[in-house]
């Protein structure tokens, strides 16, 4: 079961570690023929924190680092938007050109039909994959200030050697003052790609899992980062395999004792805009239990995971059944896939109405 902290003696129920970038949205063009592009801010980790902050109202902040430029003010505007309290961001100063340090932009076009949602991430020497421990204040943000939850994942861990080594000593910290940790594997070959691959992704994955309370991940994820074999996954779903996750989620809770709680969105592509949708969730204490399956038309897919992050994350810290947890999460996931950007434009009540089942027919 999981412990965690009392509201009243800390001052953030949640903190993310991770990369804030900025995105230029083509919209319904290609990145390769846009013109202008629509600028949103988002990261795996961050988009979690935001959504437990802008649709579920609980105190969140940002662990990361930006490059102290116009660019980096734009990203810190975003986050304030958001709600989400930037006062943690370790700010390195600006020599000009960002040759010492930068700030990360991700392109990503949306898909549609048979046309494939495409990133393109353009992130290397940014100022947060040489964030040090020696740059954040550990013990008083975890033990006087007090922080409830933690969130972060594999994204920020394949940055660079540095940002590896940087999420173990948060992890740890965070641990000895009694924070829950949640980490979203969030495999992406590219970001392994220069530094040793799957295999790189995997030593480094197992390492951090060590330290984790709550695993998340998608249909590749577990595979990819951690190394279990699962039967019938593959780029090409097209029906959602309940068993082979079930039997996926037996052997991870078997080879890491410390996983107190693990979620898996579940996705069977039909098309960049047509998926069928569902998400399970196992616990010590509750077991296997699976969100109800939606099949879901896509305006813009990215952050789909992230929001049912946040969902399940906010079920867990407000005392909710690990059933409602996974629904809270698989219908802001669902939510958030309907609207641009990568962080969720949901509110609390659209959640918890399609959570238990309501209609798509017109509120007025």
């Amino acid at each position: 079961m999981l412990t965690i902290r009392p509201a009243e003696e800390c001052r953030y129920d949640a903190v993310s570690l991770g990369e804030i970038m900025l995105r230029l949205d083509p919209g319904e063009l290609r990145t390769r023929t846009a013109r202008t592009f629509q600028a949103w801010e988002g990261g795996g980790e961050y988009n979690v924190v935001r959504g437990l902050r802008k649709v579920f109202g609980l105190r969140t902040a940002v662990l990361t680092a930006l490059v102290d430029n116009e660019v980096g003010r734009l990203i810190e505007d975003f986050v304030l938007a958001g709600g989400v309290d930037a006062s943690l961001i370790h700010w390195v100063d600006f020599d000009g050109i960002g040759r010492a340090a930068r700030n990360g932009l991700n392109f990503t076009e949306r898909g549609f039909g048979v046309r494939s949602a495409i990133g393109v991430s353009d992130r290397g020497h940014t100022a947060i994959s040489q964030l040090s421990p020696d740059d954040l204040a550990l013990d008083r943000l975890f033990g006087e200030l007090g922080v409830r939850w933690l969130h972060t994942g594999g994204i920020y861990a394949a940055l660079s050697e540095q940002s590896a080594e940087t999420a173990r000593a948060v992890m740890a910290a965070a641990k000895r003052h009694g924070t829950v940790i949640s980490y979203d594997l969030n495999y992406r070959p590219s970001l392994w790609q220069s530094l040793g691959g799957q295999a790189k992704a995997q030593e480094v994955n197992r390492d951090l899992a060590s330290l984790v309370d709550v695993m998340i991940g998608n249909e590749e994820d577990f595979s990819a980062s951690l190394g279990f074999e699962i039967e019938g996954v593959d780029d090409d779903l097209t029906e959602l395999p309940i068993d082979s996750f079930r039997a996926m989620i037996e052997q991870a809770a078997a080879t890491y004792p410390n996983f107190q709680v693990i979620g898996t969105t579940l996705r069977a592509v039909h098309s960049a805009s047509d998926n069928d949708w569902s998400a399970l969730a196992w616990s010590r204490d509750e077991g296997l239990v699976q969100a109800s399956e939606r099949r879901l038309e896509i305006l813009d897919r990215v952050g789909g995971g992230d929001s049912f992050a946040s969902g399940l994350i906010y079920g867990q810290l407000t005392g909710e059944s690990l059933a409602t947890s996974v629904e809270y999460g698989a219908a802001h996931g669902a939510l958030a896939m309907t609207t641009p950007g990568d962080t969720s434009m949901a509110t609390a009540k659209e959640v918890f109405r399609v959570a238990s089942g309501g209609s798509a027919r017109v509120v007025r």
